[in-house]
């Protein structure tokens, strides 16, 4: 696989990933409706992808070695990874009900970042645990600030 399409895939998949399961909880935590999460998960899987193609476009232009080509590649394939992997999370809301499906999100969340280090660490010739409960623990943390964050949203606008 080239090296730009690697760089696609990876940041795709880490932040689609991580974007999206804080949106999922911090939805979930402030509404309660699986309609709202499904929406939330669309409209992500649309903007941010294209707001981090975007960025991704002007790092590698900044990157004077790059060419024209390298450049297109790591942009397209950023918001191709990071759209697919995101809408992938709608799944679960189609078939269980709300909080089983946030729980699947998390779980399948963690297979696909867990997965991912693992190959990574064993690329760089590193320790896989270290890869992966660095990128867990951030993976937690933002799940975590989504959490509470949309109960005090919610406490705040007197939703609940």
């Amino acid at each position: 696989m080239k090296l730009q399409i690697r760089k696609g895939f990876g940041f795709g998949l880490v932040s689609g990933v991580t974007t999206t399961l804080g949106l999922i909880v911090g939805l979930d935590a402030s509404t309660g409706s699986t309609f709202v999460v499904i929406a939330g998960i669309i409209a992500i899987a649309i903007s941010d992808s294209l707001s981090d193609a975007l960025g991704v476009h002007i790092a590698e232009e900044a990157t004077y070695r790059r060419t024209t080509t390298q450049i297109w590649e790591a942009t397209i394939a950023t918001f191709f990874f990071k759209f697919v992997f995101a809408l992938t999370f709608i799944l679960p809301f189609f078939f269980l009900n709300l909080q089983k499906a946030v729980i699947a999100c998390i779980i399948w969340g963690l297979i696909l970042v867990t997965s991912y280090s693992y190959h990574l660490a064993r690329k760089r010739k590193t320790a896989p645990y270290k890869a992966i409960f660095e990128h867990v623990l951030i993976m937690a943390v933002v799940i975590a600030a989504a959490y509470f964050v949309g109960k005090a949203t919610a406490m705040i606008l007197g939703y609940y």
